[in-house]
């Protein structure tokens, strides 16, 4: 027989008591910062096809790539190349069923943030 009350149930979990953890905010993290480096990459491939264009194109593709909007989008990649590395680091530690404790993936997800920040503040002093 039908379920009259399946409405009246609550969500699981339950959308009030849930906290994320911080291994699935940095496995959602991994998922973005791979879409946006690909967005990035279009950007520079933009950039370098209207340098094979003409200068004239170029001029305008190269004022949008070195803008501020340009600058940040570029920063922000640098920092998600990072991340992105040192997550897929961090899955090929758990393929080898190692760092699988909760306080392992704990630190090895900070260690991930971290690490990423640490790297690109370097890379762009560097650069």
């Amino acid at each position: 027989m039908a379920d009259v009350n399946r409405g009246n149930r609550p969500l699981s979990p339950h959308l009030s008591i849930y906290r994320p953890q911080l291994t699935s905010i940095t496995s959602i993290l991994t998922r973005i910062t791979g879409n946006a480096l690909i967005v990035s990459a279009l950007m520079i491939v933009w950039w370098f096809l209207a340098a094979a264009t003409g200068e004239e194109y170029f001029a305008f593709a190269n004022g949008f790539v070195t803008s501020w909007f340009g600058d940040l989008v570029l920063g922000l990649s640098v920092w998600g190349l990072w991340y992105h590395t040192l997550a897929g680091i961090r899955h090929l530690i758990w393929d080898n069923a190692m760092g699988l404790e909760i306080e392992a993936a704990t630190k090895l997800g900070w260690a991930c943030v971290i690490g990423s920040v640490v790297l690109t503040v370097l890379t762009i002093a560097i650069v």
